[in-house]
């Protein structure tokens, strides 16, 4: 909306972008309160204060019946019961059932559960009632809470939460250099509970860690390297979002079902849903592509024969692929990505680019049998040029193992595994190639094809 993006590269104006989530944010956060506001001046409020702040006195019931009230074409009943009950010194008398008594919320379709409400309260007898302190012609006979009514302040919860995280989100960062957010990356990226304790290697500072790829055995070869959870995230994010917003409909679903249970359709209640449920409709779609994606084909594992990697030395790639599936084709390709990130005036910038790339195994047109993964040993060699796992502020270099595969009747699917290849040891500090060397040409890729 702010922007385009051209391949790995996205242009736009930063503070546009940060002003248009700001406004979504606050869109969400304006409706929560607005919603919350609305559900308190409903019966929330005055029951809750019903039940703790009204004062308890002894009335007796005078009369009792079953009012009638004329809606449209239809009538619905509400009961009520006439007490005489003093406040201090002075006698009151009163219709009244519970605090949502002349209210729409004590109106009933059918005569009969009304009279029930009345059976146990009896001509002349004494009951216990409670009055409003500050308006004393306010009284109950009956306290207690409507479940479903607590139950709807979930849905401006919500909204205010997402809409309270977004723009505090988005003051956090305002105004903040690609240089700051950088340092607070890597600052979070160091007090992360998962991150290994132990510090990196003082030769290679700017080489990352490489305890995450060798804390794991291999069943064939001695490593089994970390799938990339990125893909992961994702659908758990689009779980997380899919059961907040399917909340929320239900909420305003089971209020409009309620309206309709109670003989009154609430057109601009209805009107107010429909692109809620357009949405959700979509969430749900999301979701069940994301769910199938990461379900139809079964788990792929990766194992190495050896870490760390150098240049110019060959490795065996021992992969495992499982689930019951005809797989059209299944690639595995060893790839270095380089990433940039610079500042072009106002606006932020990324790159990224595959500087390197080469298979190191294909199979296609073959079948999976049940309980029978798909294994297949290979070897690879990392080019002698190759430039070595790189992280910095601005600049990164990946290594990492890319797997992709189809299998019949469902879509592409990708799943990746990083290595990390340090400096060659034999090489003298001042010839390792820089971040920008390219490893391999590209050209190189259709040979290896």
């Amino acid at each position: 909306m702010y922007g385009k993006k051209r391949g790995h590269r996205r242009t736009g104006s930063q503070r546009l972008a940060s002003l248009g989530e700001a406004l979504v944010s606050g869109f969400f956060l304006a409706l929560g309160l607005w919603l919350t506001i609305v559900l308190l001046r409903m019966p929330v409020l005055p029951e809750w204060r019903a039940n703790h702040d009204f004062v308890q006195s002894t009335g007796v019931v005078t009369d009792k019946k079953v009012f009638s009230v004329e809606e449209g074409d239809h009538l619905r009943y509400r009961a009520g019961v006439q007490v005489r009950y003093s406040v201090g010194s002075e006698a009151r008398e009163q219709w009244t059932y519970d605090i949502k008594f002349g209210s729409s919320y004590s109106l009933a379709n059918d005569r009969p559960s009304r009279l029930a409400l009345l059976e146990p309260f009896e001509k002349g007898h004494s009951y216990p009632v409670w009055y409003d302190p500050q308006s004393p012609d306010i009284v109950v006979l009956v306290r207690g809470y409507s479940g479903w009514l607590w139950s709807l302040l979930l849905v401006p919860a919500a909204f205010v939460l997402i809409g309270g995280a977004g723009i505090y989100h988005t003051l956090r960062n305002w105004g903040k250099s690609a240089e700051h957010l950088a340092a607070a990356r890597q600052l979070a990226a160091r007090l992360e509970l998962l991150e290994d304790a132990v510090p990196a290697n003082k030769d290679f500072p700017n080489v990352p860690r490489d305890a995450n790829l060798t804390n794991s055995p291999g069943t064939r070869l001695n490593y089994r390297l970390p799938i990339n959870t990125t893909a992961g995230w994702k659908l758990a994010a689009a779980v997380a979002v899919s059961l907040l917003w399917n909340g929320i409909i239900i909420g305003f679903v089971a209020l409009a079902v309620r309206h309709w249970l109670l003989g009154t359709i609430d057109w601009g209640l209805l009107a107010f849903i429909v692109p809620f449920l357009a949405i959700d409709l979509w969430l749900v779609r999301h979701l069940v592509r994301r769910v199938l994606h990461a379900t139809g084909i079964g788990p792929t594992q990766l194992e190495i024969s050896d870490h760390p990697w150098f240049p110019g030395r060959h490795y065996d790639l021992f992969l495992t692929q499982a689930g019951l599936a005809t797989l059209e084709f299944l690639d595995v390709d060893l790839v270095c990505e380089e990433q940039a990130t610079y500042v072009q005036g106002t606006d932020t910038r990324t790159e990224r680019c595959h500087t390197y790339q080469r298979r190191a195994f294909r199979r296609e047109a073959f079948d999976i049998p049940q309980g029978l993964p798909f294994e297949q040993q290979c070897r690879i060699e990392v080019p002698v040029s190759a430039m070595h796992s790189f992280r910095a502020d601005h600049n990164e270099v990946r290594w990492k193992f890319v797997v992709r595969g189809q299998a019949a009747g469902w879509p592409p699917f990708e799943r990746e595994f990083p290595i990390i290849v340090y400096p060659h040891p034999t090489a003298p500090r001042s010839r390792l190639p820089s971040p920008s060397a390219v490893a391999k040409p590209q050209a190189d890729l259709a040979a290896d094809r």
